[in-house]
């Protein structure tokens, strides 16, 4: 949290440990640690979130490095491998560019190293305009604020003009994004905890950054699949989930698991719009462009992730990247419920399919239709 004596901290924390840096380097001592920096750290985030860091920042004093900055400059100013815990008591929102600050972060520390931080969850900042706001201007207030503070830094048009307006503070981020983020930038989330309405979390630098240099945070999203020989391909999509939701695939499957129909259970990474599109197949329209492109067919399994494309045996691993995938996979004819009911649907498919091609492309899409516009199936 924020306070109003944060200037006040700042500069204390510089005079006391820093004389000779920039704004906001702190170094502590093992001495320091239990009282000047812990008074300091207090007024600045609070007694509970200080013992919440100071549990997770697990090495000697002297290993740990801790800002208040909300720039990279004073990162870049760090020696590479000095230290093994590195804190930053300023909330993500206010990053004026998240993934280079989390790369910087990530080239001062060695493999295993831990990064601390926080962020305003977009759940939280809703609740906190919804409650602050009386009715019924609460929700055309909160509708005018998506649209400023999400949509606006998102798109080429008005990208600019928000960063310049707003230098980047403020930002609406949800968990999703944030911790995507984190993991596209080399870093695993180790712990997350929820103190004074934000999200404290402990990332543990795993490897180097990952640089997309095609990412898409509109409405229509690229996303790479295993298509026929294993090629990889882009396939189009309505957006469901928040941005840098990719990133986060392995990490949500070992929290959650898999629920009926092959699904992960409880996916924080799906928006209240991306839910509804799913049900009723609306992010899958675009997929008709790989349709024309010649890169699925009609009916056919569909195109997995890397991810998703490991959870299975290696025998219908190699059938499935025989043949292209299709539109309407053999899920909607046998509607399996488990991930081994979802392999034997799709083998059963693809044996089948190997002996009759065009027969069995007709039987399962005559089944298709008959479980969507008859029984009244629709997707989990």
């Amino acid at each position: 949290m924020i306070t109003k004596f944060a200037p006040f901290i700042d500069k204390q924390i510089e005079r006391l440990l820093n004389p000779d840096t920039s704004r906001d380097i702190v170094t502590i001592s093992d001495q320091d640690w239990n009282s000047s920096i812990k008074n300091l750290m207090i007024e600045e985030i609070g007694s509970e979130a200080f013992d919440f860091i100071s549990e997770q920042a697990t090495y000697n004093p002297s290993d740990i490095h801790v800002v208040a900055t909300r720039t990279r400059f004073n990162i870049e100013k760090i020696e590479a491998n000095k230290f093994r815990t590195i804190i930053n008591l300023k909330r993500v929102n206010d990053f004026r560019r998240i993934n280079k600050y989390f790369q910087s972060v990530n080239a001062k520390l060695p493999i295993g190293g831990v990064f601390i931080n926080k962020v305003e969850t977009h759940a939280v900042r809703k609740n906190r305009i919804i409650e602050k706001i009386p009715k019924p201007f609460n929700y055309p207030y909160y509708f005018v604020d998506v649209i400023l503070t999400r949509v606006f830094p998102k798109l080429k048009l008005t990208k600019g003009l928000y960063f310049n307006i707003t230098k980047g503070k403020g930002r609406v981020l949800t968990k999703a994004e944030t911790f995507g983020r984190l993991y596209s930038c080399g870093f695993e989330i180790l712990e997350e905890k929820t103190i004074n309405n934000e999200l404290y979390f402990v990332a543990r630098k795993v490897k180097e950054p990952i640089f997309d240099h095609d990412p898409t945070y509109g409405p229509l999203i690229k996303l790479k699949r295993l298509g026929e020989q294993g090629k990889t391909i882009k396939v189009y999509k309505f957006r469901t989930m928040y941005p840098f939701s990719e990133y986060l695939q392995k990490y949500v499957f070992e929290k959650n698991d898999l629920k009926e129909g092959g699904k992960i259970k409880n996916d924080f990474r799906i928006s209240h719009e991306g839910k509804i599109m799913r049900k009723y197949w609306i992010d899958e329209l675009p997929m008709i462009i790989n349709f024309i492109k010649n890169e699925m067919k009609l009916i056919g399994v569909r195109p997995l992730s890397n991810h998703y494309y490991s959870l299975y045996p290696k025998e219908l691993q190699e059938k499935r990247i025989k043949v292209k995938p299709g539109l309407l996979p053999p899920f909607y004819a046998d509607m399996p419920k488990t991930l081994d009911e979802i392999v034997a649907s799709e083998m059963k498919y693809l044996e089948a399919y190997e002996k009759a091609p065009l027969k069995t492309d007709i039987n399962y899409l005559l089944q298709i239709m008959k479980n969507i516009l008859l029984r009244g199936k629709r997707s989990c």
